[in-house]
């Protein structure tokens, strides 16, 4: 009786190990799964992200209007744009002075701001800088294509980063800068190339 006893907490033991297997299989297939469909947000070399008549693209420089100008910011945004577009897009990156590519995009640093987050015991605690960008996208082939409403879309994109209380603004500028860059371009490519 007793050897059956064991031999049941065995099957089951065994039962349950075989279902927790099984279990962790789907759960790595499920998370590959996701994963691949996440590529596809930021891949559009394929025609499903832009429409098959868009073939060139301006990106222009993004101007700084902000009451406080990071002098480094504007460059870097607008190169680090340009590379993305001509990296994972289908899309010939003209010269910056053509008037003929199908998309223009411009734009221009709306805010640039640092404000306190959180306070501790009367001293700060962390502080934040935020980013808020306005940008333009003129699509040339919109009218010829009957797409009167894709002819010009406009986006405000506003990010925040925060810092330590003790840090001077210089300090943050150079330790948030890589960030503050990959981020707002993310922002800006997605939306170039996901509301179509």
């Amino acid at each position: 009786m007793k050897n059956n006893i064991k031999t049941s907490n065995n099957r089951q033991g065994t039962s349950y190990k075989a279902r927790g297997y099984a279990g962790y299989l789907f759960l790595v297939a499920c998370t590959f799964c996701l994963a691949l469909a996440g590529c596809k947000i930021y891949k559009f070399t394929e025609a499903g992200g832009l429409p098959a008549y868009v073939k060139t693209i301006n990106v222009r420089y993004i101007e700084n209007k902000a009451q406080y100008i990071n002098p480094q910011l504007s460059p870097r945004l607008s190169d680090k744009l340009r590379q993305k577009v001509m990296s994972q897009t289908r899309l010939t990156v003209t010269n910056v002075d053509n008037e003929d590519a199908d998309l223009d995009v411009r734009g221009f640093i709306t805010d640039y701001r640092f404000s306190t987050s959180a306070i501790s015991g009367q001293q700060v605690a962390t502080n934040r800088l935020t980013v808020s960008v306005h940008i333009i996208i003129l699509n040339r082939k919109a009218e010829d294509n009957n797409e009167p409403n894709e002819a010009k879309k406009e986006y405000d994109i506003s990010r925040s980063f925060e810092f330590k209380g003790n840090q001077s603004f210089q300090q943050a500028e150079a330790d948030l800068g890589d960030e503050i860059i990959r981020t707002l371009t993310d922002e800006i490519f997605n939306k170039l190339f996901s509301n179509w």
